[in-house]
């Protein structure tokens, strides 16, 4: 399979990253995206470079573009990317390339279960995954992106990550995945961890966050369910006042 990791000064978390990609126990294609960091990233990616299929540290037209170009140098027949503060679970990738294989033949793609971990103090809590339903998507987010595994052909056929997103390009190929493909597929098994800290643009761009989760809604869907109206002051400012 082939995995792009987009990174930009993140060298702190990018070799746990690498490890966890290496660890899996299925054929693993690597590009790392970085975006011309300043910190030790490179000195991180060297110490991985014999395993890599390829690197380039350079500005770039954002986190979807790079994702895009990672995944385009790769042949595969599955694809997918990490963010370099986020890693794989041993053996997570293995259960959605089997799913893919033999169980969900004509899905787009197959995701399973990830945890939250909060890097200030060590908490751990599941993300929010389940099923997949498009009443349920259109409410929220089910499906959690580093542990997700998509087919080549699925991604290829909706051109990617739409590169005009910054916040949500997960969520919104979830919906061109489906609506080009049918429904994703749920593995109930532990797959990735995704890390919580102060400079994640979930936190740092909530605002920004939720627009685009409600315009990728109403693109996709054709309404925006009540709920996300009654959730934002919570959601954005709420959760920004209390850090």
């Amino acid at each position: 399979m082939t995995i792009a990791v987009p990174s930009f000064n993140q060298g702190r978390y990018l070799n746990q990253a690498l490890e966890s990609i290496f660890q899996q126990d299925v054929p693993v294609e690597v590009f790392v995206m970085d975006a011309g960091s300043t910190d030790c990233s490179i000195e991180v990616i060297r110490q991985w470079e014999h395993r890599l299929a390829g690197w380039r540290s350079h500005s770039d037209n954002g986190q979807a573009a790079a994702i895009n170009e990672g995944i385009a140098c790769g042949s595969a027949p599955y694809v997918a990317w990490l963010n370099s503060d986020d890693w794989y679970l041993k053996g997570g990738l293995g259960h959605l390339c089997r799913a893919l294989a033999a169980e969900a033949p004509d899905a787009p793609a197959a995701y399973g279960l990830a945890l939250n971990v909060v890097e200030r103090t060590g908490r751990r809590y599941p993300v929010w995954v389940e099923p997949f339903s498009e009443r349920r998507l259109a409410l929220r987010c089910i499906i959690s992106q580093p542990a997700t595994l998509i087919r080549r052909s699925a991604w290829e056929a909706v051109g990617g990550a739409d590169p005009d997103l910054h916040m949500v390009m997960d969520y919104d190929l979830w919906w061109r995945l489906f609506k080009a493909s049918g429904p994703l597929h749920f593995v109930q098994q532990d797959v990735a961890v995704n890390r919580e800290h102060e400079t994640t643009k979930t936190k740092t761009l909530r605002r920004q966050h939720y627009s685009e989760a409600i315009r990728t809604v109403r693109k996709h869907h054709g309404s925006v369910p009540i709920k996300w109206w009654l959730m934002q002051p919570y959601a954005v400012w709420y959760k920004a006042l209390m850090g």
